[in-house]
């Protein structure tokens, strides 16, 4: 339970103050594409703070790195809160999200210490669904707080997250990697682990269609505030609401997922999210040029995000089950996939104004193309399905993985 606790990281860091950054648009006297850098500012962070600790934690074990990560999110959350420019905050969102990269990892580095086979598909379904409850929990929260307080209250509250999670790992964590289970040889080691993962097909393809689908899940995080409120109407209340639908769908499906991937297929199971999230971008983009009215969104967005939620357990098992002796450094290639082309996308979702839908329709078809060639590229011609099916139906003991 712990473990999973930490994968509110990235889900509440980005979804407890979308409701209000139109208001902190206005306060702060930034462009609409400046104050979204906000968002690309902590993706890039939770990106690059995944490598780092990824391979880290390989070599040193999980608790130092999980200590340090948690503490810098508390300090830099604040720093958030009295951030008097939007520059400022700009940076203080890449720090923040460089510190909360290290929980996000290591929740499923040391997930793949203790479990294997069927016992790991399930974990990273349960991480999915976790992931979507902080997701519908981030917005309404964010959005009730909104009336009591402003944005810089809610890094305010942010920083206590950080604090009660720090309180919740001095009390319960203990460490999944012995010391003779660690990786040696630094950062010339890391190097050769980096290219071993990505000279693997299946790797490689998994981590490319996660990239890909969560760049449009991420272009949705940072353009959806702007297409409910702005052309919509939406109160920010209602937008939470709207938010936390999508939200519950990502939890559902992500269970979901989950279940019929260790029962029925995991090959099966990625197909029908990638079809899941093709239909609901194409939606959007339909609305984009045709105006279609709010229902058609809130169903397109719903189909678009569920879709994600159904390839990540697969995916993500695919990356981690044939390297147990470096689960962090795979971790962090597959984290750093996720935010790294979720902040490449975001940008792009302003491009036109904020009172344009269309660049959210683009990029999200655009990436759910990509995901689909990469699976098609890498995942189809290569041993996929068999390596999947295989790592479930011949599950390791707890333990057992050597370096």
């Amino acid at each position: 339970m712990l473990l999973l606790v930490l994968t509110v990281f990235g889900p509440i860091s980005m979804d407890l103050y979308l409701p209000v950054l139109p208001a902190l648009t206005i306060e702060l006297d930034a462009a609409t594409s400046m104050a979204q850098l906000t968002v690309t500012a902590c993706l890039i962070g939770l990106a690059l703070g995944q490598l780092i600790a990824g391979p880290l934690s390989d070599r040193f074990g999980r608790s130092a790195l999980l200590y340090a990560g948690v503490a810098a999110y508390i300090a830099a959350s604040l720093l958030c809160a009295v951030s008097p420019s939007v520059e400022t905050l700009v940076l203080a969102r890449l720090v923040q999200g460089l510190a909360g990269g290290a929980g996000l990892v290591i929740a499923q580095a040391a997930g793949r210490d203790i479990y294997s086979g069927g016992a790991l598909i399930r974990y990273c379904g349960r991480m999915t669904v976790l992931g979507g409850l902080a997701a519908i929990i981030g917005p309404l929260l964010g959005g009730q707080l909104a009336t009591v307080t402003n944005w810089r209250g809610l890094f305010v509250f942010l920083a206590v997250i950080g604090a009660v999670i720090l309180i919740a790992i001095a009390l319960a964590y203990r460490e999944t990697l012995p010391p003779h289970h660690r990786t040696t040889g630094g950062f010339a080691q890391s190097g050769r682990d980096f290219l071993t993962l990505l000279s693997n097909r299946v790797f490689t393809g998994a981590v490319l269609v996660q990239g890909f689908v969560n760049a449009a899940l991420f272009a949705y995080l940072s353009g959806a505030t702007y297409v409910l409120q702005g052309i919509y109407g939406l109160s920010p209340q209602q937008y939470a609401l709207a938010f936390g639908l999508n939200s519950a769908g990502f939890m559902v499906f992500g269970y979901l997922a989950g279940r019929t991937s260790e029962r029925w297929s995991a090959a099966g199971t990625l197909a029908v999210g990638l079809a899941m999230c093709a239909f609901g971008a194409l939606g959007l983009l339909g609305a984009g040029l045709f105006a279609l009215p709010l229902a058609a969104v809130i169903v397109s967005l719903l189909v678009m995000v569920s879709g994600v939620a159904v390839i990540t357990p697969p995916t993500t098992t695919l990356a981690l089950a044939d390297y147990p002796q470096m689960a962090g450094t795979a971790s962090s290639l597959l984290g750093t996939a996720r935010f790294a082309f979720g902040g490449v996308s975001a940008p792009f979702v302003g491009i036109a104004g904020a009172a344009a839908m269309l660049p959210l329709g683009i990029v999200t078809v655009a990436s759910a193309v990509l995901a689909a060639t990469a699976h098609a590229a890498l995942l189809l011609r290569g041993p996929a399905a068999d390596t999947a099916d295989a790592s479930l139906a011949e599950p390791e003991p707890v333990g057992s993985a050597t370096r």
